[in-house]
């Protein structure tokens, strides 16, 4: 439907090589769009790449680390050689360094989550911002979480970080929303990815979790990708500041 078509946008997705961020690329893919995946790493991004242009979509890789402002700069500037320039980005990138009570956290610990889960997501908006307003605007996507909104056992430093995400994305809306820029979150629940094998990986915490989940099990990558489409297209124009919660109800119990 062309409410939801991506036909003729440029979008930059963070975090690209698996999992959450891997899915919402191919959606934007398969809904017309000319994706750029980024990750540390060139070489994690191929088989992703590969998946869409086997689909008939277009894809390219850069490799940008988010804690580093070089490295974001870089991926914009290709990005918008290669393109012409950027209508969306999803940040999406993060890091976990700590899992347990907070007060057996290390400074270098609050350095590199804060870093990557929070600046990094300041750094790449800022340096896309002059780019999607002379496109008479954009979509801004920021990944927060449940662990963003209430404590989450074992991951309050993430939890600090996430809930940090949800008052940049209500401050950019705020500020961007004159610019035809729309910001928004998703703050997805307990989605089974490498990323979060540390709480589907333990039994405990796992049986606990889905315990006070009505929907009663985990959630999979391809439920997130809707609703991350939503918010890419022409039909969320008047949506901005707002945290989707995508999380099976577990924020309910």
């Amino acid at each position: 439907m062309e409410m939801f078509s991506l036909a003729g946008k440029v979008a930059i997705v963070t975090g690209a090589s698996r999992g959450i961020g891997a899915a919402i690329a191919q959606t934007y893919a398969q809904a017309g769009a000319q994706v750029v995946l980024a990750s540390r790493k060139a070489e994690a991004l191929t088989e992703v790449a590969e998946a869409i242009r086997a689909a008939g979509g277009a894809a390219t890789v850069i490799a940008a680390h988010m804690g580093e402002q070089a490295d974001i700069t870089n991926l914009v500037r290709q990005t918008v050689a290669t393109y012409g320039g950027v209508d969306i980005i999803v940040n999406n990138a993060a890091t976990n360094p700590h899992f347990g009570p907070l007060l057996t956290s290390e400074e270098s610990m609050w350095d590199k989550t804060l870093d990557v889960n929070l600046r990094g997501y300041y750094r790449l908006i800022r340096e896309v911002v002059p780019h999607l307003a002379a496109r008479g605007g954009g979509k801004i996507i920021n990944m927060a979480s449940v662990a963003g909104l209430a404590p989450q056992p074992g991951m309050a430093l993430y939890c600090i970080s996430k809930a940090a995400v949800v008052m940049l994305t209500e401050t950019l809306a705020v500020e961007l929303g004159p610019q035809n820029i729309q910001v928004n979150a998703i703050a997805p629940g307990f989605i089974k990815t490498a990323f979060s094998r540390a709480i589907w990986g333990n039994d405990a915490i796992r049986d606990a979790v889905i315990a006070q989940t009505p929907a009663g099990r985990i959630g999979s990558v391809d439920e997130l990708t809707g609703i991350a489409l939503y918010l890419a297209s022409p039909a969320s124009s008047f949506t901005t500041g707002q945290v989707i919660v995508v999380d099976g109800g577990q924020t309910l119990a």
